[in-house]
Order: structure tokens, then C-alpha cells, then sequence
């Protein structure tokens, strides 16, 4: 009878021991997993504007990593469960199969999100944080994961786009940024003085050692930009730091009308309507 309890205990205890093995490994790797992306982040960080984008990249990679793996992981060692407790998995892995195809098709949308999303990340093509200009919305990221971008539009509304839908993107946080200035003159006004006053303010501001540290590269006189009836347009260049150049377009604009002011060069021309005639009476 000793013996028959001891058989039936070994043939009980063996399927449970290699149950809590298969849990015990199952959370070892994940939490291995979990240290490795936790580590991946860690490295990225840095006070540099640069390895912050890095940083926000691999923090997203890191989180698909971890889902994915996590994923993986338990799905395999359901499996192994299931069979050690008798269980044919045959027909379990088999039903998975089929459902992974039916939900294929039934989600091509979120997948085509997923997929975008992923590229999105991997390619560095813009980070929380980025000014970019996507599907005819223009604000800045507030929110990225691989299904959806959030953006805050400049009237200060969250835009919601499905990765899926987001195209061409024009990242405008990148390296530097560039604005052009135009000025209107009267056709009868002197070109050659205009032009003239505006390199000496240009001088002047690329001087200027409150406004060096925003300006890469000018103001740049171009020249005449266009003729048309209201006048001549003249066209400046102005390549500045990364989200300064409102700022230096604003300041710049200032200075050429003081500077016009002074030289007497209008940037507007009234013009002046005289009638000829007499006006009707007001009948009695």
C-alpha cells in the first residue's frame, strides 16, 4: 500500500515541480527583459537636445520590445502548462492560428498603424516634443505611440492622426530654422536707398549681441522679390536657431520701420482721390 501512495505521489509531484519551473522561468526572463529595456533607456539619456530625441526613440522601442516579449513569453509558457497537465495543445495552437488570421484581416487598420508607428520611431523621423506639419495640420507632438500621433495645433486644439494616415511630414524642430522677411515699397520709391537701408540694418541686428546667440546665418538682403501694382517687394533671409524665428522675424521687422521711418522711405502710399463737379442739392 506504501509503495502504491509513493508511486502516485511521484506521478503527482512530477507534472507540479516542472509546472512551478516552467512559472518560475517564465517570470526570470521577464524580468530579465524588463532590466534590459530599463537599461536601454538609462544609456540614452543625456542633457543634449539630441540624445533627448534619442532617448525618447529608444524609450518607445524599448516599450514595443517589452510588450512584445512579455507577450511571448506567457503565451509560451501557457503552452508548456497545458501540456504538462495533459492537456493536447495541438488543437490550442492550431484555434491561435486561425484567430491571428481572422484578426489579420478584421484590424488591417490597426496593423497598418502599428506598422507606420514602428517605422515612425525606428527612422527617427520626429519625437515628442517636434514641431512637424502632417496632413494639413501643422502643431507640435505632445503625444506619440505606434497606433497615434497627438499634435497641439497653433489654436490650441489636440489633432489626433492614426500613424497609418501620416504620409509626408515636414519636421521643422530639426537642426535650424528659416524665415524670410518681405518688404513692400512704393514703385516711384528709390530702390537702390531701400535696398542700401535695409543691409545697414541688417548689419546692424547681425551685430547686435542681444540677438547673436538666435541668429545662425544673416539677415540676408535677396533683393527684389517680385514688381506688382502695390509696389516693389524686397525679400530678406534669416536662418536662425531652433524655434526663434518668429521671435527674430518680429524683432527684424521692427527695425526696418524705424529705420525707413528715419531714412523717409514710406512703406505705404495714400492715395488721394480728387472729385471734380459740383454736388447734387438735397431737394427741399
Amino acid at each position: 500500500m506504501n509503495e502504491l501512495l509513493t508511486y502516485w505521489g511521484k506521478l503527482a509531484a512530477a507534472p507540479g515541480l516542472r509546472v512551478i519551473g516552467i512559472i518560475v522561468i517564465a517570470f526570470i526572463v521577464s524580468r530579465i527583459l524588463k532590466t534590459i529595456t530599463t537599461k536601454l533607456i538609462e544609456l540614452a539619456k543625456s542633457p543634449s537636445r539630441t540624445a533627448q530625441m534619442r532617448e525618447q526613440q529608444t524609450r518607445t522601442m524599448a516599450g514595443l520590445l517589452y510588450s512584445t516579449g512579455i507577450f511571448v513569453i506567457i503565451a509560451v509558457a501557457l503552452l508548456m502548462v497545458m501540456r504538462e497537465c495533459g492537456f493536447d495543445v495541438s488543437p490550442v495552437t492550431a484555434a491561435a492560428a486561425v484567430a491571428s488570421v481572422a484578426l489579420g484581416f478584421g484590424a488591417q487598420n490597426l496593423i497598418k498603424d502599428l506598422i507606420n508607428g514602428f517605422f515612425i520611431v525606428f527612422e527617427d523621423q520626429y519625437v515628442v516634443g517636434d514641431l512637424i506639419q502632417a496632413n494639413n495640420e501643422m502643431g507640435r507632438v505632445e503625444y506619440l505611440t505606434l497606433r497615434r500621433t497627438v499634435i497641439r495645433n497653433p489654436a490650441g486644439a489636440l489633432v489626433t492622426i492614426p500613424n497609418s494616415l501620416i504620409g509626408q511630414v515636414a519636421n521643422l524642430s530639426r537642426d535650424w530654422s528659416q524665415v524670410f522677411v518681405d518688404v513692400t515699397v512704393p514703385s516711384d520709391e528709390n530702390v537702390g536707398r531701400a535696398l542700401a537701408s535695409l543691409e545697414k540694418i541688417s548689419g546692424d541686428f547681425r551685430n547686435d549681441t542681444d540677438w547673436s546667440p538666435a541668429v545662425m546665418d544673416g539677415p540676408r538682403v535677396l533683393g527684389i522679390e517680385s514688381l506688382s501694382l502695390d509696389g516693389t517687394v524686397l525679400r530678406l533671409q534669416v536662418k536662425t536657431v531652433l524655434n526663434r524665428k518668429d521671435d527674430v522675424a518680429r524683432e527684424v521687422r521692427r527695425r526696418i520701420k524705424i529705420g525707413f521711418e528715419q531714412s523717409r522711405i514710406p512703406l505705404s502710399r495714400t492715395h488721394k482721390v480728387t472729385l471734380q463737379g459740383e454736388l447734387p442739392q438735397p431737394k427741399p
